[in-house]
């Protein structure tokens, strides 16, 4: 059935000099359940804390799922299911990703994605598994009250005009199918 949302502890190898991780393994990953390969890397830098992007979503066929973690600072990230059928349908999961930690975020198809940062210049990397696709991009009001999504306080939210202008969860059709995959975050070493 493939991974669900995992939070992907990092394994860090230190000494005197500072620390070594692998970032990113496809047999590593194929071993935990992750059934498709990534195929773009993106890299974004926020500048100031508060700043949001997302909720994000591409609707099939070029769904993505991300493979996401924060390099430098910190970030609130979040994920809302969209799966249509799901019993945890509108209902997000969230963790903080910290450059300090190396911590990775997976999230499957079938859930938007997006992140407050907690630190000025935070800078975050996600795998994706699939090209970006503006005929099907979606996106979800990232202050959404049906979402109940417990944002941190970060400062002023600073956001896109078009971050600013997705529609609320009652106003998009759901783009996904359940696929029996519970919500829950599992957490993996």
């Amino acid at each position: 059935m493939g991974l669900g949302l995992t939070l992907i502890r990092a394994r860090r190898h230190a000494d005197d000099r500072g620390w070594f991780q692998e970032t990113y393994s496809p047999a590593r990953l194929r071993a935990l359940g992750l059934d498709h390969d990534f195929i773009q890397d993106n890299e974004s830098l926020s500048r100031r804390a508060g700043t949001v992007r997302g909720l994000h979503f591409q609707r099939p066929p070029q769904a993505q799922a991300k493979l996401v973690r924060c390099l430098a600072g910190a970030i609130f990230d979040v994920a809302v299911d969209l799966r249509r059928g799901s019993p945890t349908f509108g209902r997000a999961v969230s963790a903080t990703l910290e450059g300090a930690s190396g911590d990775q975020l997976y999230v499957p198809v079938g859930f938007a994605h997006g992140f407050m940062t907690l630190t000025p210049d935070a800078v975050v990397a996600y795998k994706v598994s699939a090209p970006y696709a503006p005929d099907s991009e979606g996106g979800l009001a990232w202050d959404d009250p049906a979402l109940a999504l417990d944002w941190p306080e970060a400062g002023e939210s600073v956001l896109s005009d078009r971050d600013r202008q997705w529609p609320r969860l009652s106003g998009i059709a759901p783009p996904f199918d359940y696929d029996g995959r519970p919500m829950a975050l599992e957490i993996v070493s």
